[in-house]
């Protein structure tokens, strides 16, 4: 399944950027040597970096060599021990090979020593923060790209650094300021390359396409251009285009015959047109070139899907016993579907308390949770991954999954209808069973849910007929008694009144007239 990590092009991309800061102080010695030379590959790689591009990957290692060799003789430039540290991790980054991140790690620490960072070296921070991304540690990156923008806000090199550390960490707000800034201080591919990302992690699909396609203008060099045709790919397959994804990879291929992440697309894509065995081909010149944990999980279950479980079980091996940085998604999702999901639950809960919360791994949490059979927790996080804004038809399924485990149909049969719209051949493993669990659910039914029926709103209206009936009845009982209470009062002051009036006359005389002395009869 393809995870929705950050692009290892566009951390290429980044390092690259790093280089960059660099450009014009990493080959001090050809300064001042007379009328220029066609530049040599060292040199083109320099020219690259000062544009912000990806420099062929020749030229990448001429500078490498480059720089080392002038270090053995300047040991105290801090500037070059920064840029070589910078040129490993673009490589270690772009060929897969973890044995640079060492290297650049002391190259990097080694010009702070020359120099520190109080005394204004930038440069070797930037790298530094840089290096941390590439490992996939976003708190470091963050750390370090911030104290460079603090020191010097207008360094655009700082941005890339840290638009993908917010990302790492699922601060997307802060990636899209990021964004903004960069495009303020920089007009060059890598600042496009950074606006599409942030605007398919929005869900804007037209504006990531058109920031993507002019990245691919502005590109200076070739392999440039063939990462910005390959994300252009990566944005065709996650629209469920698979035929103009081909051609987008196959165009990055034709500048750059072994571009890792084309040949990995143009595997994806292949399969997704009933092609696999064009397609594992690729795959196995994507694994030889750019060995990432995401495309062996990917390649494997390929291969199951093609009833190969023996090549598939080789490459589940070989990711689980192997040694990589950045591979917790793709490893808890390997645990997640293949048969240890408890394991997969304690990888991804330690990933997201380390603060790395971005959609990826909400939503691998959220599975390993279903697949460990909790589906009311992996709701939770399901939700997070779906509501961010990217469309993605894995997160849907995902989803809507543990929608229909929890009996929530409604939704169950929206996300799941969702995810197969996105792109109905996401997977070769999930996308059948996607289709699988719409048929199950069937349509809708025309009935109204029994609360919302017409016979049960006039049951129920004619209850409270009823209730305020009797209601009214008992009312008029109480004011009846009260009537009759107050009648038989009146009756008793009458009766009283009338026996006082008695008394009365007889004490005042025959006259009955009170106050009024008696007279005796007969008196003139």
């Amino acid at each position: 399944m393809k995870t929705q990590n950050v692009s290892r092009t566009i951390l290429a991309a980044g390092a690259g950027a790093v280089l960059a800061a660099t450009a014009l102080l990493y080959v001090p010695e050809l300064v001042g040597q007379g009328p220029p030379a066609p530049p040599g590959p060292a040199e083109r790689a320099t020219i690259a970096a000062h544009a912000g591009a990806q420099a062929a990957l020749p030229d990448l290692a001429a500078l490498i060599t480059d720089r080392e060799k002038w270090l053995r003789a300047h040991p105290d430039d801090d500037a070059s021990w920064a840029a070589l540290g910078a040129a490993y991790t673009e490589r270690g980054t772009r060929i897969g090979d973890l044995r640079d991140y060492p290297r650049a790690e002391k190259a990097l620490k080694r010009s702070l020593a020359e120099r520190p960072a109080a005394r204004g070296n930038v440069d070797a921070q930037l790298g530094l923060g840089a290096l941390a991304g590439a490992r996939g540690d976003w708190r470091s990156a963050k750390e370090w790209g911030e104290r460079v923008r603090k020191a010097e806000p207008g360094r655009w090199p700082a941005y890339p650094v840290l638009i993908d550390a917010y990302n790492g960490l699922g601060d997307y707000e802060a990636a899209g300021k990021a964004t903004e800034k960069l495009e303020e201080l920089h007009a060059g591919a890598v600042a496009r390359a950074r606006a599409s990302l942030t605007y398919r992690n929005r869900g804007w699909r037209e504006d990531a396409d058109a920031a993507a396609l002019d990245a691919a203008a502005l590109a200076e060099t070739d392999a440039d251009k063939a990462a910005s045709l390959a994300r252009l790919g990566d944005l065709a397959w996650e629209r469920g285009e698979a035929a103009e994804a081909l051609a987008r990879y196959g165009a990055a291929l034709r500048l750059v015959r072994d571009h890792g992440p084309s040949l990995a697309g143009r595997a994806r894509a292949l399969a997704g047109l009933d092609r696999p065995d064009e397609a594992l081909r690729d795959w196995r010149a994507a694994l030889a070139r750019l060995p990432l944990p995401e495309y062996v999980l990917e390649a494997g279950e390929l291969y199951e899907a093609m009833g190969l479980d023996g090549d598939a079980r080789a490459l589940y091996e070989r990711l689980r016993t192997g040694t990589w940085v950045r591979a917790e998604v793709a490893l808890g999702l390997l645990d997640a579907d293949h048969g240890a999901p408890a394991a997969a639950v304690t990888r991804l809960r330690a990933e997201w308390a380390r603060g790395h919360r971005s959609v990826a791994v909400a939503d691998a949490l959220g599975w390993a949770l279903y697949r460990a059979g909790k589906p009311k927790e992996a709701l939770e996080y399901a939700k997070r991954a779906t509501d961010e804004g990217l469309r993605s038809a894995s997160f849907a399924y995902h989803r809507g999954e543990i929608e229909r485990a929890l009996e929530q149909h409604g939704p169950a049969r929206r996300h799941l209808a969702e995810a197969l719209r996105i792109n109905p051949r996401f997977s070769p493993l999930l996308a059948p069973r996607a289709a699988e669990a719409v048929a199950a659910l069937g349509e809708p039914s025309d009935e109204l849910p029994r609360e919302l029926r017409p016979e049960k709103a006039s049951g129920t209206a004619e209850k409270a007929s009823r209730t305020t009936e009797k209601a009214s009845g008992t009312t008029e009982k109480a004011s009846g008694a009260e009537t009759s209470s107050g009648a038989a009062e009146k009756d008793s002051g009458a009766e009283k009144a009338s026996e006082a009036e008695k008394t009365s006359g007889a004490e005042a005389g025959g006259d009955g007239v009170p106050g009024e002395p008696r007279v005796p009869s007969g008196t003139p």
